[in-house]
């Protein structure tokens, strides 16, 4: 199993631990790394410091969920003093399970061997997976790069589709899945062929149009649901979309309106 610990005193204890049960570890000082290693050692179990001050534990969490060579890997976050909201977080974000620091060794052990277990019954799945990472070797490196980018949009995608009223600034958004703005930017342009800016606006979009069909929410109460500040705005950016104002497409009948654009054409990402 791969575990992820800056501290080097806990370090210790949860390698001292696991190794005298005879499990064998890799082990990783820093999430991003972790993660890089998670894709090349295909770990049965990981164990992730999710701490205060660990900046990139979350981030870690979102790239490995997002993915497919590492989604199947049961991941248990390690918090100091967690609330039950930031326990609760640790679920959203793709955890299987969450143990306390300073961790208690009989503990630690049952709740690795239980997830280890219930990995074991997943077999099928992974050698699915494997089949296809196959399939696509014969890509070579251009193509493992390309997959390297497109994991930081989907998790990206992740967080602003739970939340569009509420898109972080972009800044913030490259550091939730572990990077930079620049490459954040050069990722969503490879694979959605927008910006990121162009991107959550057309998203917003979309999903006024469901809002508009199938809610009884007013005009103004669809554009705050949807992360525009005031209806003017709203109605600007829907009628140069639509050409029709977000009231007149309510009207209209489902066979009148302007076809919204697909989720598929918005979050695929690859070539075509």
């Amino acid at each position: 199993m791969l575990v992820v610990e800056g501290g080097a005193r806990d370090q210790q204890t949860i390698l001292t631990v696991l190794r005298q049960a005879g499990h064998r570890i890799s082990l990783s000082a820093e999430g991003i790394e972790g993660y890089r290693r998670t894709t090349a050692l295909q770990p049965d179990l990981i164990l992730l410091d999710v701490g205060p001050g660990v900046a990139t534990g979350l981030a870690t969490a979102r790239l490995l969920s997002a993915d497919p060579s590492t989604s199947h890997i049961p991941v248990i976050f390690m918090t100091a003093g967690a609330t039950l909201d930031e326990r609760l977080e640790s679920i959203q974000e793709g955890a299987v399970d969450c143990v306390e620091k300073p961790l208690e060794a009989d503990e630690l052990l049952m709740r690795v061997a239980v997830h280890l277990a219930l990995t074991r019954r997943t077999n099928t799945v992974v050698q699915h997976r494997d089949q296809n990472l196959d399939d696509d070797r014969d890509g070579g490196i251009e193509r493992v790069a390309y997959d390297a980018e497109k994991v930081l949009v989907q998790a990206a995608l992740r967080i602003v589709e739970a939340d569009l009223a509420n898109v972080p600034p972009l800044p913030v958004l490259a550091a939730q899945v572990g990077t930079h703005e620049k490459r954040l930017s050069w990722a969503f342009r490879a694979h959605t062929g927008q910006t990121v800016f162009e991107f959550v606006r057309a998203a917003r979009l979309m999903r006024a149009c469901t809002l508009l069909q199938a809610s009884a929410l007013s005009i103004d109460e669809v554009a705050l649901t949807v992360g525009f500040s005031g209806a003017a705005n709203f109605s600007t950016a829907f009628r140069a979309r639509f050409g029709c104002t977000p009231s007149f497409y309510r009207k209209q009948d489902a066979l009148s309106r302007p076809a919204p654009p697909s989720k598929a054409c918005l979050y695929s990402c690859g070539p075509s």
